[in-house]
């Protein structure tokens, strides 16, 4: 699908998109095209049940008068209270609708903002940006491996135009976030993939594609984990016959002489397939630990992004990409390792693994950037989805500064998260008779123990955040602007947190 943007002209063919307020009320380019079809989309309004709320369509087929095949009008609520969420939904939900009917070419309209003069354009401009970039998110589909899929049950639309009056700088404006998109779509690509096609070293192979936009990239094979101690990594891939890898991508956006400290830096746990090791997983919905890389495939699409919008940062990125396979070879639960930190753990439960490939990753991080602040990444816990369901990621946090960022960022752009506790009493649940720890505790507070195990591997004095993502990395219900499948949920989060808090202004 094409995306252009131009200046309001009559409309020749296609459909139309307007929006309508609450209470059907309707803007100027709602009710200029009311007029010009003689009120056929007034007495639409009033012969159904549509009201103007957020989220509603009203469908108005060839009205008299207008040379649209169809009108759609968008419920927007309050406009005053429209956010950029909401501008986003609107154009995911009407490019959806779009698709469903068949629609091939469409125009989407957009009123000026409210006090006139530059203001007025700039407003406009912004919503044009923000409805645009809705209908790209919601485009996305993971099809590569269909071969007889109907005709009908494709796509439809080719090219979406939003007219609004300052289409230069709308046009300019979604430039920026279509970059965004693209590590939106680089994580969902990747987390959607079976594992017999994304392993550890297919993994690193499309990481590498990020070169070309001026990311570094640097790889850690078995060898080289082994000679710096990282036995806790390692453990978990011994059982599979592909070798795991150590995945750095470096973003340095800023210049030599610009005095930036340490690098902001984000670790993914990328198990591309978890079968729990010889602790197994039960057979039923097993294949959907293809998408245990989860966290990985968002710190690949998240460089993307800002290598893309070439981002006035410097940023590491770091995945710990292992597969966890039951074999002769396998880590047998009771195992001790060691760890590059120099930490023993005793191996309780073999589906316990991220933690373990999570500790030697985050310690590799500290000792070789020595980085200002961290967030790490992980489909961890069943114990989440328990406490927060698909809304909400888990976020645990050794500091209120950070932890109000990744708030403040996953509210802005509609990926929430929660704050969870962290406490000496939880981290005494892993200590172990035989170890210096163990890598689960009992059956009680899963996602916090699971935390805490991971913070004894951050270094006294470093801003540290870890977002559980298990509940939220796959969606098994299409959303406005996400389809069913992978979500790449923490892409724009953090994008946006970075954007705001920590880029050179």
């Amino acid at each position: 699908m094409r995306i252009t943007f131009a200046k309001p002209a009559k409309i020749a063919r296609g459909a139309v998109v307007t929006g309508v307020a609450a209470d059907r009320k309707m803007p100027k380019a709602a009710a200029d095209l009311d007029r010009a079809s003689g009120g056929a989309l007034g007495r639409a309004m009033e012969a159904s049940r549509f009201q103007g709320k957020k989220g509603e369509i009203l469908e108005v087929l060839a009205p008299a008068g207008l040379g649209a095949s169809r009108v759609l009008l968008v419920g927007m609520g309050d406009p005053e209270k429209l956010g950029e969420r909401d501008l986003e939904d609107m154009g995911g939900s009407a490019l959806t609708r779009l698709n469903r009917v068949g629609e091939s070419e469409a125009t989407l309209l957009v009123n000026a903002g409210r006090g006139g003069g530059k203001g007025k354009g700039a407003a406009a401009a912004e919503r044009a940006a923000r409805y645009a970039y809705g209908a790209l998110l919601a485009s996305y589909r993971f099809d590569r491996y269909r071969t007889k899929e109907p005709k009908e049950k494709k796509p439809s639309l080719k090219k979406l135009t939003v007219m609004v009056g300052e289409s230069t700088e709308a046009k300019r404006l979604y430039g920026e976030l279509e970059k965004v998109a693209g590590g939106v779509f680089l994580t969902r690509d990747l987390v959607s993939e079976p594992a017999n096609v994304i392993n550890p070293k297919s993994f690193v192979a499309e990481a590498r594609a990020l070169d070309k936009l001026g990311v570094k990239i640097k790889v850690l094979g078995e060898a080289q984990m082994r000679r710096l101690g990282m036995g806790s990594l390692l453990g978990v891939a011994q059982g599979s016959a592909n070798e795991p890898q150590l995945l750095v991508m470096e973003w340095n956006g800023l210049p030599r002489s610009a005095k930036a400290g340490g690098p902001v830096a984000f670790v993914g746990k990328g198990v591309t397939f978890d079968t729990g090791g010889i602790s197994i997983k039960p057979a039923g919905g097993m294949e959907d630990m293809k998408w245990d890389m989860g966290g990985a495939g968002v710190v690949a699409g998240l460089m993307k992004a800002l290598a893309a919008r070439k981002a006035k940062v410097n940023a590491v990125g770091i995945c710990g990409l292992v597969e966890n396979m039951p074999s002769g070879t396998a880590q047998r639960p009771g195992d001790i390792v060691t760890s590059m930190s120099g930490q023993t753990i005793e191996v309780i439960n073999t589906d316990a693994e991220g933690r373990l490939v999570l500790a030697d990753a985050l310690w590799y991080l500290q000792e070789t950037y020595k980085p200002r602040m961290i967030v790490d990444l992980a489909t961890l816990t069943g114990a989440i989805i328990i406490a927060l369901g698909a809304e909400h990621a888990g976020l645990f946090s050794n500091d209120d500064t950070l932890s109000e960022q990744l708030t403040e960022a996953g509210k802005a752009v509609g990926e929430p998260v929660w704050r969870m506790p962290l406490s000496e009493a939880y981290d005494k649940l892993i200590d172990s008779d035989a170890a210096d720890m163990k890598n689960v505790g009992n059956r009680s507070a899963g996602s916090i123990t699971a935390a805490q195990f991971i913070q004894r591997f951050i270094k006294k004095g470093t801003p540290w955040a870890h977002l559980d993502i298990a509940g939220v990395t796959w969606t098994k219900k299409d959303k406005p602007t996400v389809p069913k499948g992978g979500t790449a949920f923490g892409v724009r989060l953090l994008d946006r947190m970075v954007a705001t808090h920590y880029e050179a202004k």
